[in-house]
């Protein structure tokens, strides 16, 4: 495998959630029950999926999303899971940008329906590249189109960042403002800080990541420009395709206002976290997919901004994936499925790429 289990993302019944939600829904549309419950495969570790159908004679909306806050018995990958946040960010992008995103429905804060705080959207039809095995091994869907339904594909999930990025009024996401000092690319960098600090607490610190903490500094931008709303976890994964073409956008936990190149790196880094892992056990992978140079000029033909200082954006986005890694690791500690070694560095799947980006020896 070219990657750690995935993370058990749940404890509960699927039974169980199919009766407390039909007892909540009918609160909401009266006479409504809930059937086909059932987790999909690929539920990831920012918040927990649930697909449900809805029977009733009155609603068009039959096809349904469950949207909950993470198990906290399954040691939980984030601190934190605002669902309100998500939900908000989600009908932010729908009424101002042309930005492809399911419609949410209901938003439901109190803990006693489901144990846990969750959100309704409409279901969207479409296919994900995988994280598991990664869309750059062969047998992929990915990987088995042509080179010109890849383009095809790389070409639409640009213009929707450069969309987003020109379209999303900043100064009604107020809400998504991240707490600190200074501009917001020094109030991101500090959030994951306070991320990392989570991850560590009472475990090993990782000298890598420290380093390349201190090697941003080094990086800094001189003139970060005027931030926008940015997706914040920006890859080809989070995104159904209906075919080549974007159909929705998900996953909007981690927006927040930042330079436009935040989610540039982070599209680029994790395309190249698979193209690593793939060309590592022996395969060629997608080397032509997401090419830095061929997302930077794409970006900026289509919205006349020329991306700057993606040294240090590339090397921040390798970092924040080296946070979670980490802290996917110490959570199989915590499970007795592995042992603390004497370098928890090696616990980052990508520490040998993290380390040549630091030492300035990594090659795009």
């Amino acid at each position: 495998m070219p990657t750690s289990p995935r993370p058990r993302t749940t404890t509960r019944d699927p039974e169980d959630i199919a009766r407390r939600l039909t007892a909540w829904l009918g609160t909401r549309l009266p006479g409504a029950a809930v059937t086909g419950v059932r987790v999909p495969s690929s539920n990831g570790m920012s918040s927990e999926t649930v697909l449900f159908d809805i029977e009733h004679p009155e609603t068009p909306v039959r096809a349904c999303v469950l949207r909950l806050a993470a198990d906290p018995s399954a040691y939980t990958v984030f601190p934190a899971y605002d669902m309100p946040r998500q939900y908000r960010t989600m009908r932010l992008v729908a009424e101002h940008t042309d930005v492809p995103v399911p419609r949410v429905l209901w938003l439901e804060e109190d803990t006693g329906p489901l144990g846990a705080p969750f959100f309704v959207m409409e279901r969207v039809e479409g296919r994900v590249p995988p994280d598991v095995m990664p869309y750059t091994y062969a047998g992929s869907w990915l990987h088995a189109a042509s080179g010109m339904q890849r383009e095809r594909l790389e070409a639409a999930t640009v213009a929707v960042l450069a969309r987003l990025h020109d379209q999303a009024p900043l100064g009604e996401a107020g809400f998504l403002d991240l707490p600190g000092d200074g501009d917001t690319l020094h109030r991101h960098v500090a959030a994951q800080r306070a991320y990392y600090a989570w991850v560590i607490e009472g475990l090993p610190r990782s000298p890598l990541i420290e380093t390349a903490f201190d090697r941003l500094g080094e990086l800094w931008p001189r003139e970060p420009g005027p931030p926008v709303l940015t997706w914040g976890d920006a890859r080809i994964g989070n995104i159904l395709y209906d075919g080549f073409a974007p159909a929705a956008v998900l996953d909007w936990e981690m927006a927040a206002p930042a330079p436009r190149e935040v989610d540039l790196g982070w599209t680029i880094y994790l395309h190249r976290f698979f193209q690593d892992l793939t060309t590592a056990s022996g395969q060629p992978g997608l080397p032509d997919l997401l090419r830095r140079d061929r997302v930077e000029e794409r970006y900026a033909r289509l919205t006349g901004h020329i991306p700057r200082d993606m040294d240090f954006y590339l090397l921040y986005a390798a970092l924040r994936q080296a946070i979670v890694m980490l802290r996917v690791a110490y959570r199989r500690v915590h499970f007795g499925e592995v042992a603390v070694p004497a370098d928890p560095d090696t616990l980052i799947l990508h520490h040998g790429s993290l380390r040549a980006m630091v030492q300035g020896g990594y090659r795009w």
